[in-house]
């Protein structure tokens, strides 16, 4: 099993590929969903490594696979420049997820 990364720059697929995860560079929202179309077709991919800003182009397909439970585990990160989210992003996560307020 393995990782692949779907990323909107440059320094994050370099990173991730000196850790051994191999990736693609994505300009628009229509090579996102492409990028991921054919990473989720990989017979052996185990985890979906996708950028923050991918995961605005494609939240349809990206959910879709968070949904079904099945592999591949969709990861998204933030790039170097840190994340968009807010500071309470689990806190909601979870609330959202399972219905429990903490």
């Amino acid at each position: 099993m393995k990782a692949f990364l779907v990323s909107d720059n440059h320094d994050s697929a370099v990173g991730l590929r000196l850790a051994g995860v191999e990736g693609v560079v994505v300009g628009t929202p229509e090579d996102a969903v492409a990028a991921i179309e054919q990473a989720v077709k990989m017979p052996d991919l185990a985890i979906l490594v996708v950028t923050e800003k991918v995961e605005a182009m494609a939240p349809d397909i990206l959910g879709h696979l968070r949904e079904r439970g099945e592999l591949p585990l969709v990861v998204s990160i933030p790039d170097r420049f840190g994340t968009k989210r807010g500071s309470d992003f689990l806190t909601k996560y979870v609330q959202e997820a399972i219905g429990v307020k903490m």
